[in-house]
């Protein structure tokens, strides 16, 4: 696992002992951060990666250009690791990581109103099976209707046989792509 483009390309992430995590592969995340440009993203942006583990997706946003991450992680021996690869990149000011469970915070809005631009959600496929409005997912997504600035772009990824709502409040379905056995989906957040 490393960070593919951007200020830090090229640098290897730390891994977990055990593997506890679902890394996305370097093609996957390419072709996820060549969709996200098509947004303007994640250049300038502040982010979210929830359900992070060791930050694959939240570093390769600030190697691109993010202004800030927010990372949430719940495994405390993930979250160790996560430290290491965000002080080896030298993005410690540049983020922040809170270690709870994303379903129950989302994204978090800092004390200074932080709102996000770009949020990532990639929980254990098991919980994903159900995608319906009253879900574990679907209050999440509720959840982080109110942490996403206007127009903010939300990235579910989920097994490849999942297809989720085309809608969740304000959040819409604008695009979904597979690779393998996983799926991405892009949803924006609009008006009320």
């Amino acid at each position: 696992m490393r960070i593919i483009a951007g200020t830090r390309r090229g640098m290897k992430l730390f891994s977990p002992g055990k593997l506890k995590s679902r890394p996305i592969t370097d093609r996957v995340k390419e072709s996820l951060f060549n969709i996200l440009r098509n947004y303007d993203l994640p250049d300038g942006a502040v982010v979210a990666d929830l359900f992070c583990g060791v930050g694959s997706l939240g570093l390769e946003s600030l190697s691109r250009g993010a202004k800030f991450v927010t990372f949430v992680e719940q495994d405390s021996s993930i979250a160790v690791t996560l430290e290491r690869n965000i002080e080896k990149a030298g993005f410690v000011k540049d983020s922040k990581i809170i270690r709870a469970d994303a379903f129950k915070v989302g994204a978090v809005v800092g004390c200074e109103g932080r709102r996000y631009g770009l949020i990532f959600i990639d929980p254990p496929y098991t919980f994903t099976a159900d995608v319906g409005a009253d879900s574990l997912l679907g209050r999440l997504l509720d959840l982080v209707q109110g942490q996403a600035d206007a127009g903010g772009v939300v990235v579910v990824r989920t097994q490849r046989r999942i297809v989720l709502l085309e809608r969740y409040g304000r959040l819409q379905f604008v695009e979904r792509r597979q690779w393998g056995t996983m799926a991405v989906t892009i949803l924006k957040l609009g008006g009320k």
